[in-house]
């Protein structure tokens, strides 16, 4: 996984409503979130609370986007469902995942499988990871996240 004080590689992906490039944001933090799968209950629950915190994202700074290996296709009806204002990419046919290193073996009643850490990354306006919160659980992260940027990242 990516550590604070890295630069992320450069990365473009399809969203739900174009496409995302890194570059288009330089100058910009960046709150990159990985989750497991659209529409599933924390998942959901976590893509509501970063949609909530908008205004208060965009007022530091930032851009908030949500990452997991779902289409397109069904990040748009997830954010149709639930009314989300957060970017959602889409890494169905790249490897973002994996450069962050949060595709990873992942275990559910015995049968190991591989899927997505849930990760966030703080980027700073330069490209560098000011933090990273490995292994988030969902209730209050969203806050966390925007008072790190609030209190100077």
């Amino acid at each position: 996984m990516l550590e604070t004080g890295q630069t992320i590689p450069a990365f473009t992906l399809p969203t739900d409503t174009g496409h995302f490039s890194s570059a288009d944001h330089a100058g910009k933090n960046i709150v990159l979130f990985f989750f497991p799968k659209a529409d599933t209950s924390g998942c959901t629950k976590e893509a509501i609370a970063f949609s909530e915190l908008a205004a208060e994202f965009e007022a530091a700074n930032t851009v908030v986007i949500g990452v997991s290996k779902d289409t397109p296709q069904k990040q748009a009806k997830f954010r149709d469902k639930y009314n989300l204002t957060c970017l959602l990419g889409a890494d169905h046919e790249s490897d973002i995942c994996e450069q962050f290193g949060v595709w990873v073996e992942k275990s559910m009643y015995g049968r190991s499988y591989m899927g997505i850490q849930r990760a966030t990354f703080l980027i700073g306006p330069d490209g560098n990871i000011l933090h990273v919160w490995p292994k988030v659980k969902v209730p209050g992260h969203a806050d966390d996240v925007l008072s790190h940027i609030q209190s100077g990242g």
